[in-house]
Formats: structure tokens, sequence, C-alpha cells
């Protein structure tokens, strides 16, 4: 896949054509419950044979994170000074092994729901415990504070990872990675928005509900709209500082389409002592 464009961010969703309308409203159906208790009682192992399948070569290295999210660098009051990053789901590593090299004064916490991930992010030449800890956390019910002191954390970033977790589950997620955030801190968003090309893709037979569906390797994905996105945060006691849909072009070249990918680009952050006294 290569981008045929630039990206596009944007407050509004992205509009749908008359026939995604119909396709999307054409899938009533959905996933039995009795499916639906199997797969998330089954998300940990079959995250765990993604990883099985395809190593480390899935995911390309984020090497935009720091292009995107300026807070990497700018959250600091000098350029010494230590950064304290938790990425919340962080795979086998792309996206902290770029950060890593590139800044030297960052330590990283890196946790994942599938213990085989954790497994290759330590395997990494790269990964040293003088500045990473890398550990297995279901983050809907193992106590982050368990690795992380409490308000010990600089940065979460959440990239990719809450489309995962069944939506009634998302608040427990945030609100594990409110206690170990310190005040002032943020949390940098990145995710599957809404009528992204993925979500009008699924077949019938995949809908879990509202804009959540199963994949065929029993993976689950979510499609972020800002509002329910926003809400979730502030409910959890989060301010939003920026809520965007990022649209952009993909080629995908063995179907020779251009196709509309959309994702949410957010930032929240956990309200400092000086702005509530």
């Amino acid at each position: 896949m290569s981008s045929c464009d630039g990206q596009t961010k944007t407050s509004a969703a992205r509009v749908l054509t008359q026939e995604e309308l119909d396709r999307l409203g054409s899938e009533r159906t959905l996933v039995s419950d009795f499916k639906q208790m199997k797969l998330e009682k089954e998300a940990q192992k079959n995250w765990d044979l993604f990883y099985k399948r395809n190593t480390t070569n899935f995911f390309k290295d984020r090497h935009w994170t720091t292009r995107e999210f300026e807070e990497l660098k700018a959250c600091r009051e000098f350029e010494s000074q230590k950064l304290v990053l938790l990425e919340a789901g962080c795979g086998v590593g792309n996206c902290i092994f770029p950060l890593l090299e590139d800044d030297l004064n960052i330590f990283v916490y890196a946790c994942d729901f599938s213990p085989r991930a954790v497994e290759f992010v330590k395997q990494n030449p790269l990964y040293c415990p003088e500045r990473c800890c890398a550990f297995q956390c279901d983050l809907t019910k193992d106590d982050l504070m368990e690795n992380v002191p409490e308000g010990s954390v600089d940065v979460v970033t959440l990239i990719f990872v809450l489309s995962a977790v069944h939506p009634d589950k998302m608040k427990l997620v945030l609100e594990n990675i409110n206690k170990v955030l310190k005040p002032g801190g943020i949390v940098l968003f990145r995710d599957y928005g809404l009528h992204d090309h993925a979500m009008l893709r699924f077949k019938s037979g995949n809908k879990l509900g509202e804009n959540f569906y199963v994949r065929q390797d029993g993976t689950r994905s979510y499609f972020f709209s800002k509002e329910f996105l926003a809400e979730l945060f502030e409910e959890t006691g989060f301010q939003s500082v920026a809520n965007d849909y990022v649209l952009r072009e993909t080629v995908n070249k063995k179907e020779g389409l251009c196709v509309p990918r959309v994702f949410l680009q957010s930032k929240f952050t956990k309200p400092g002592q000086s702005q509530s006294s």
C-alpha cells in the first residue's frame, strides 16, 4: 500500500456515497452472543496467534510518530530532561524503537496483551532494560501500577490499540492509564476512524455491534467517531486538546484502487494541579 495523496485533517466525518450507505445499512445481523463471548474469551489467544504468524513483519516501523505528535519533543522544559513514556499496546515495538533511537533522553514502559509480542520486544537488539521496561498486560483488568509507578508517566501513546478492545471495556483501559499518568500529562491517540475503508469492506456476518467488527483471524476492530472518543475520555477525567479525523487516500496495488482511509488522531490531557486549583 502506498499513499497516492497527502493527508487532510478535518473535524467532520467522511461523507459516504449512496452505495456505501446502502452497504452499511444492509448489515443488520449481529454475530451471536455465544460467538461474541467466545471471541472475548479468546482475544488474547487470537492476538498471540497473529504475532506468531506475522512475527515482527506485519507493521512498519512508525517513524511518523514524532512528526505527528510534536509533544514527544515539546513537553520538556529543557533538552536533556528525561521523558517517561508508556506505550499501551506496544505490539512488537514498531513505535518505541524508532523513538529510543531518535531520542536518548527517553525511558519507555511498553506493554501488550500478547505475551509473544512482548517477547519480540525484549529480543530486539535495541532493547535495553536501562531505557525500556516491557511487560505483558491486559489493560482492561491488570493494574498498570504493578509495573509503572503511580503518576510517573509524561506521555502515553495509544496507537491502534483501543479499537481492539470491546467498547464496554474501553473505559477500564482509560481509568488504568489515568492512574500512571502525571497531572498535566498527555495521551496521544491514533486509531481507526468511522467510515474507514476497512470498516466498509467487512462482509456479512462480521458485525459485533455498532461500528464494531470481527476479522477473519478472530481479532476485533472498532471504528471511532470523534464524539464517542471525546465522551469516553471526558468521562474518565481527561480533557480534550485535539480530536480530528485524518483522511488519506491509499493505493491498493493488488486491486488497482485508490481507497479512502480514515483515522482519528487525538490528544487528551490529565488536568494538572495548576489547572484545577
